[in-house]
């Protein structure tokens, strides 16, 4: 794991919805390196203890600042919420090096099809600029609730034209994933970002039609790992935690704050929260392990993944 921290300083923060401001971060000391499309960074918010991964939207060949979108969540559990009310121009800040789980495949004879629900789309706009420069066949089909509250629309229209579908649920406008996914060719690359039950018709859909190795997704956020409540027992620290019916193990370590642990997308993907499993079996949820990781039981994903049983021990 990169532990490697980059001060930066908020060189402009521009409010592009009622509920979603873009940050635009320039190095302090150092020069902020290129990247690749899809990539993300996480930004350290010291002054509150908190650290968040979000995806880059800027050129990943022009580095000479970085930018981001963030979407106030009303249900936030600090990090958009402390963006949105304590970050302003000026601020200095500390951005973890661009790392991507969701990358582009650079393949010309395929046609690439991005679907973005709401906030997920801010991956595709780093996208954008690579597809365009290599040329690649594409199509963005972008859902979100309601037009008033949607980022980039108008810029996106001007800028792909008619490549660009928008479905704005609050006129009535609505994706049919799975006609979307029939009337596309064997050779299609399918991408998706947004709320999970897109997500999940998306890959349902182009898993029957194209196959798992042309489906590509990426969750947006933080996604609720519910169930029975249960005791972890962290065995090197020396005590134990109840996890509760609407927590996460991950949500009780950094309530309880006596052990450090990182975890770049809190939802089941990039592997960075993966720990040992000592006594117990895991119910896991993520998108990381295959089915034979899952059987052996042998780690597990502490941002999503919860107990079969009463109780794990677990190798912290």
């Amino acid at each position: 794991m990169n532990q490697q921290k980059i001060p930066v300083q908020v060189s402009r923060v521009k409010q592009l919805s009622p509920n979603i401001k873009m940050f635009e971060f320039i190095a302090q000391d150092t020069q902020l390196s290129t990247f690749s499309a899809g990539s993300h960074v996480t930004v350290h918010m010291d002054e509150a203890g908190i650290r968040r991964a979000y995806s880059l939207i800027s050129d990943p060949q022009q580095p000479q600042h970085y930018r981001i979108s963030v979407l106030r969540d009303e249900q936030s559990k600090g990090g958009s919420a402390y963006m949105h009310e304590n970050v302003a121009e000026g601020d200095l800040l500390h951005l973890s090096p661009a790392d991507n789980f969701f990358p582009l495949v650079h393949d010309n004879t395929s046609k690439h099809i991005l679907v973005a629900g709401g906030i997920g789309i801010t991956p595709f706009l780093s996208y954008l600029y690579e597809l365009e420069q290599a040329d690649m066949e594409f199509e963005l089909h972008y859902c979100f609730r309601d037009g008033a509250n949607a980022a980039y629309v108008d810029e996106l229209r001007e800028r792909i034209g008619n490549r660009l579908h928008v479905y704005d649920n609050a006129q009535d406008q609505h994706l049919s994933v799975e006609q979307l996914v029939a009337q596309q060719g064997k050779n299609t690359h399918l991408y998706v970002c947004g709320p999970q039950p897109l997500i999940d018709a998306v890959i349902e859909s182009g898993n029957a039609l194209l196959g798992k190795e042309r489906v590509h997704f990426e969750n947006f956020g933080e996604v609720a790992s519910g169930g029975s409540s249960f005791e972890v027992h962290f065995q090197r620290s020396g005590f134990s935690l109840e996890i509760g019916e609407d927590s996460s193990i991950l949500q009780a370590i950094e309530n309880d704050k006596r052990i450090d642990i990182e975890c770049l997308c809190r939802n089941g993907v990039c592997g960075t929260c993966e720990t040992t499993i000592l006594e117990g079996e895991a119910d896991h949820r993520d998108h990381y392990l295959d089915d034979e990781e899952r059987a052996a039981q042998k780690t597990m994903m502490l941002c999503v993944s919860r107990a079969k049983g009463s109780r794990l021990v677990l190798d912290l």
